[in-house]
């Protein structure tokens, strides 16, 4: 038996044929779907947040590092028992980028967060730290980020040690642009960050904030690479209520050459700091001798540094070699504090794909103290290999 034919309502009220083909009910429309939209405004890899016009960028890294701790002669680590002599250590980072289009200009967030597992550490009890947390609008930046102060900051690892300025702060700041390169900056930035020892009879150390350091720069980048002049105005208060406070400075320049006349892939930098008062300005790795000021119960005495640093990087196109080298001189005003710091670090750097690294470094730092301070002039040598993927 032939099963009947059924026709859809409305072709029957209005006397239409169906084919046999037809006669089943339409299907329902599909919901739209909400694609997400690449934004190219900011470069690659940023997407639409669907149902925004705000644009974000996630990225991340993992870094391996398998370290030789200090195996110089002073402070070494590898004559005791109880020395961590041989390091494991374990680096994730998360980076978060939004950008919106608004009346008041460009609305920006960047937040960059990190973990970090090294041997001797329980890696239950690791957690993350905020490296990088700022909200950008127009040309004004608050929050947690570089220092407006650090302009050149290394070619090799520098996994241990490091002979530059390279400081994250937390800062109000504000930025021109005066067009073909050239910028300005201001900002007040949080003074802890830049904190050597204060030395006194009753209690060593600095006292709370009152004011933040003072820093700002002129800028220009172009083709053939980038320079920088910098000054900072920095507050020495003691915790010691009996000694007066100081205002520390600093002031500093920086060139960086992309000197593809010698090669190409060659890039050269050159950076020098004074400071008075404010020696974490000079470089953010001293050895442990280093002071901002000392009071002997009747006067203070502020620190002087001389810093010169630089290096040169050449690319060979998966292969780079790096090398970077510094020299700190500090003069505290009493022979026992001071001392000259030399810094080398060479690494081989290989990058099979994008985005993967894989490198040597070996690390060298001699110290030549006054002979007033009672220490043996001496050296510190490290060394690490390192994979790392950036994405």
């Amino acid at each position: 038996m032939t099963p009947k034919k059924f026709l859809p309502a409305a072709a029957v009220v209005l006397g239409i044929g169906v084919s046999p083909a037809l006669s089943a009910d339409l299907p329902i429309a599909p919901e739209p779907i909400d694609y997400v939209r690449i934004c190219d405004s900011y470069g690659a890899r940023f997407f639409y947040i669907p149902g925004t016009e705000t644009c974000l960028r996630i990225g991340g890294r993992v870094r391996a590092d398998y370290r030789f701790a200090n195996f110089g002669d002073v402070g070494s680590q590898w004559d005791s028992k109880a020395d961590q002599s041989f390091q494991f250590r374990s680096r994730a980072y998360v980076y978060l980028d939004s950008r919106t289009q608004t009346e008041l200009g460009l609305l920006r967030t960047y937040t960059q967060l990190y973990a970090t597992y090294t041997t001797g550490n329980n890696i239950a009890d690791v957690n993350a730290t905020i490296e990088t947390a700022f909200v950008q609008l127009g040309g004004f930046t608050f929050g947690t980020t570089d220092s407006f102060w650090d302009f050149w900051t290394g070619y090799s690892l520098n996994a241990q040690i490091e002979t530059y300025s390279d400081r994250d702060t937390t800062l109000l700041g504000y930025s021109a642009s005066f067009g073909n390169g050239v910028s300005a900056s201001i900002a007040l930035e949080d003074f802890s960050g830049r904190q050597a020892t204060l030395l006194s009879p009753v209690v060593n150390g600095y006292g709370g904030q009152t004011w933040p350091d003072l820093v700002a720069k002129m800028q220009i980048d172009q083709s053939w690479g980038s320079a920088q002049l910098m000054g900072a105005l920095h507050h020495v208060r003691f915790a010691d209520n009996t000694a007066d406070g100081e205002l520390g400075w600093a002031i500093g320049a920086g060139v960086e050459i992309k000197a593809n006349a010698i090669s190409n892939g060659t890039k050269v930098a050159l950076q020098g700091a004074y400071t008075d008062g404010a020696s974490v300005y000079g470089t953010t790795v001293w050895n442990g001798w280093i002071t901002d000021a000392i009071f002997d119960g009747v006067t203070t005495r502020t620190t002087k540094t001389w810093n010169i640093f630089g290096g040169i990087s050449q690319d060979f196109g998966d292969v780079t070699l790096a090398l970077d080298a510094g020299y700190h001189n500090a003069d505290a005003g009493t022979a026992a504090r001071d001392f000259t710091q030399w810094d080398l670090s060479g690494g081989l750097i290989w990058s099979p794909v994008p985005g993967l690294d894989i490198g040597a470094e070996i690390q060298y730092r001699d110290l030549d103290f006054d002979a007033a301070s009672g220490l043996a002039d001496g050296n510190q040598i490290y060394g690490t290999f390192r994979v790392q993927r950036t994405f």
